[in-house]
């Protein structure tokens, strides 16, 4: 049904100082301390819920996790309001309907080398050729060209509006020549642009970063990090509470209530928990069925008791943290007529552990379909031993925490890779004539509102579909010990640390 398909986490979450300015930080502003003492050189401990899973390839699952450690960065970043702010570009103008020019800043590469025209166009050409294709990358083809000392040139092959919303996507991060070996293989390890250097990576156990020291955007307050994977929620918590972590991200919401009010930080995300339905084959196939599943949860229950109020309803694709989605929502397009569910119809559930609160959510579910008249087979994995089979559509239902602006900042990217035939990441398999209408017809809007409005309409039929059915809109809880200062809480979960994070 797909022509190809996107690995990647969707977890977490272009480290640059004008980004750490747009969003809350976790204490104090981002100058020196006052004490007298010199804290300038001391490394932050940082735990993050989900390891590599790719080996740090910067196309996939592991390309926010490289941008929330302040390594790697893209041309653009994301402002507070989702608009494209200037990161390795400084600037950018757009030259006719397919081509803009992005004017490179006085950056320097991790390895010594200089940021310019054609080392970027080089590296936007890698992820151009990347199979599969990053998840920004998704029906779009450009190519990239250096054109002069500090400008590149940019083309797609059909009009793209949003292009430099796309390049600030974490899987566009620029990297020097160096970084790319034979074969497919990218290693972004000392060879980005960030403010930190990764030096050694330990498996799925441990990572050291070092300060970059000519860094465009200044020096770190930070000498280093000593990142740690750690999956197990509960065991962040404790960490932090024991002072054997300086920041933990994703605090499970059971375990907030054991920190100290001080070092907790909720951040409302543009992250939506979901109820995929596998529209092409078993169960689901059946869109009565999906109306039926629909209609048996409750969905109220979600942010009240298993998110403990760090939630809000389910509304739609997007949710609060999208300010502008709520006032342009319409009633959901084409719904089928429920129909009661047979004896023979058992279905598989399933959904990952590294979020702690997604079993939860997903044995409620259970419950819920069960008294509505389903038989559930639940299954709950570590997600990277998850994503392949939900990916080719093993299971007939799956919870899911997806950042719907985590890809490109665009609304409409994220129903393009979702819930399109062709999409890189349809876990809920659909492919629907109207949807993929309503979707193309919404990429091709060049002006704001409108690009907004278009977006509604599609997720207007995507819900009418029932392949989708919004539960909780999270809210997200970082553990930040009381000597940190300067966290980056960012609701696109883009960004963790930045050059003004210290202790």
């Amino acid at each position: 049904m797909r022509s190809h398909r996107r690995s990647r986490l969707l977890a977490p979450f272009l480290l640059v100082p004008l980004t750490a300015g747009c969003f809350a930080s976790g204490g104090g502003g981002d100058s020196a301390s006052g004490d007298g003492k010199d804290r300038d050189g001391a490394r932050l401990r940082v735990a993050l819920a989900f390891p590599p899973a790719e080996n740090l390839s910067p196309y996939g699952a592991d390309a926010t996790l490289l941008s929330r450690l302040g390594v790697t960065e893209g041309l653009t970043a994301l402002d507070a309001n989702g608009s494209a702010a200037p990161a390795l570009a400084e600037s950018w103008r757009r030259d006719g309907d397919k081509t803009w020019e992005f004017t490179l800043r006085d950056a320097t590469f991790q390895d010594g080398g200089a940021v310019t025209p054609a080392a970027v166009a080089a590296s936007l050409t890698h992820a151009t050729d990347a199979k599969p294709a990053p998840a920004a990358l998704a029906s779009v083809t450009l190519d990239a060209k250096a054109s002069g000392d500090r400008v590149v040139r940019v083309t797609t092959a059909e009009p793209d509006p949003v292009l430099p919303l796309r390049l600030s996507s974490p899987s566009l991060a620029i990297l020097s020549k160096e970084a790319y070996g034979k074969g497919s293989r990218v290693d972004p390890v000392g060879h980005a642009t960030g403010p930190f250097e990764l030096t050694e990576v330990n498996g799925a156990t441990s990572a050291s970063l070092d300060r970059f020291d000519d860094y465009w955007g200044g020096r770190a307050q930070a000498s280093g990090i000593d990142a740690r994977f750690i999956a197990d929620g509960t065991a962040r918590a404790n960490a932090l509470r024991t002072g054997e972590l300086d920041i933990a991200e994703a605090v499970p919401v059971a375990q907030a209530a054991s920190l100290d009010e001080k070092t907790r930080r909720d951040t409302a995300t543009t992250r939506t928990t979901s109820l995929l339905l596998n529209a092409s084959s078993g169960t689901f196939k059946d869109a009565g069925l999906r109306a039926a599943a629909r209609a048996a949860l409750d969905t109220s229950v979600f942010a009240k008791d298993v998110y403990e109020g760090y939630g809000d309803p389910g509304a739609g694709v997007y949710g609060p943290a999208v300010t502008w989605a709520e006032g342009k929502r319409t009633a959901p397009v084409g719904r089928a007529a429920a129909k009661k569910p047979g004896s023979g119809d058992t279905i598989t559930l399933a959904t990952y552990d590294n979020r702690p609160e997604l079993p939860e959510v997903a044995q409620v579910v259970k419950q819920q379909l069960e008294k509505a008249g389903f038989t559930v087979e639940l299954t709950v994995r570590e997600y990277s031993r998850l994503e392949g089979d939900a990916l080719d559509g093993k299971f007939d239902a799956f919870v899911l925490a997806r950042n719907t602006l985590l890809d490109t900042g665009d609304p409409v990217a994220v129903l393009a890779s979702d819930y399109t035939c062709d999409g890189g990441f349809n876990i809920a398999q659909l492919c629907d004539e109207g949807v993929d209408r309503a979707v193309a017809d919404a990429e091709k809007i060049a002006d704001t509102a409108k690009r907004q409005d278009a977006a509604m309409a599609a997720e207007a039929r995507i819900l009418g579909s029932d392949a989708v059915v919004p539960l909780v809109h999270q809210r997200i809880i970082t553990g930040v010990a009381d000597s940190v200062q300067g966290v980056v809480l960012d609701p696109y979960e883009r960004t963790l640390v930045g050059t003004g994070t210290r202790r």
